[in-house]
């Protein structure tokens, strides 16, 4: 008979807690018992970046795919830094776990506490609320003025961060009035590099410059309701697809990608995408 599925998840992750412990025991695994929070970090963001990508595959296929073992890979971070932490007496994956589940049944008293749930923009603003208190309890206990660009992780990608940067900051009423300001700015930012062209201006000026620019680009999507990050990750499957197909295009023909001039590569390109349609 197989054993109910809460039973199954527990032995599991016993054994993979088990698991962890014996590769950074002393006669465990060199390479597992000398990495540190820092150095497992990059490891972390990357599982996480291959999860996204084996979502977007089995929701493009209809079949889950890699998920399952990307997922897996995921909850081993989650883990090591569990495991670190329990050797340096900070916390362990039960404290991680139990701190987890009090923040979502505090962040969904309607389901929890029996209160009324009211509409999606009730709930979002009720959940947004209490982070904003958490937030600011977490600037009083440290000696910080609190603010609202607490908490919005530095190692996000640059774009990610610059929409959810310019959405705190929109809370307390400093954003543009509408998509349409923001499409003004960027012509702004444009004009600016523009003029630097034009003035050979310094390195330092023209990144600056440039930086303001997708900045202004990032809140533009967040404005139309577009995640930035994603609609840049598209655009770089689309190019990255139109492109090796390119190559494949003028390999059946005999050409050598580095002798075609600007307009051969028009043209694949043209045909490659319409052939897309």
């Amino acid at each position: 008979m197989t054993a109910p599925a809460d039973d199954r998840a527990a032995q599991a992750l016993l054994r993979l807690l088990a698991i962890m412990r014996r590769l950074r025991a002393p006669d465990g695994c060199p390479w597992d018992r000398e990495q540190d929070f820092k150095s497992i970090a990059p490891y972390t963001i990357e599982e996480a970046y291959e999860v996204a990508e084996a979502i977007a595959q089995a929701t493009a296929r209809g079949e889950p795919g890699g998920l399952e073992g990307e997922l897996g890979d995921l909850l081993f971070q989650v883990v090591f830094h569990a495991q670190m932490g329990s050797e340096r007496q900070w916390f362990d994956f039960a404290s991680v776990a139990e701190s987890i589940s009090s923040k979502l049944t505090e962040r969904h008293p309607h389901v929890f506490a029996g209160t009324q749930p009211g509409s999606s923009a009730e709930l979002n603003r009720t959940w947004e609320e209490l982070k904003a208190r958490e937030r600011a309890a977490r600037g009083t206990a440290s000696g910080e003025n609190p603010s609202e660009l607490a908490d919005v992780p530095l190692a996000l990608p640059a774009l990610a961060r610059a929409a959810k940067l310019g959405k705190r900051a929109g809370r307390v009423g400093f954003d543009w009035p509408d998509a349409r300001g923001v499409r003004d700015k960027i012509d702004e930012e444009l004009r600016e590099i523009d003029a630097l062209d034009a003035n050979e201006g310094s390195h330092a000026r023209r990144a600056e410059e440039l930086g303001d620019f997708l900045f202004a680009a990032a809140n533009w999507a967040r404005h139309q309701r577009v995640d930035p990050e994603e609609a840049l990750r598209l655009a770089n499957a689309k190019f990255e697809r139109r492109f090796r197909a390119m190559e494949a295009l003028a390999a059946s023909r005999g050409l050598a990608l580095k002798s075609l001039g600007a307009q051969a590569w028009d043209d694949l390109w043209n045909e490659v995408k319409s052939r897309e349609k």
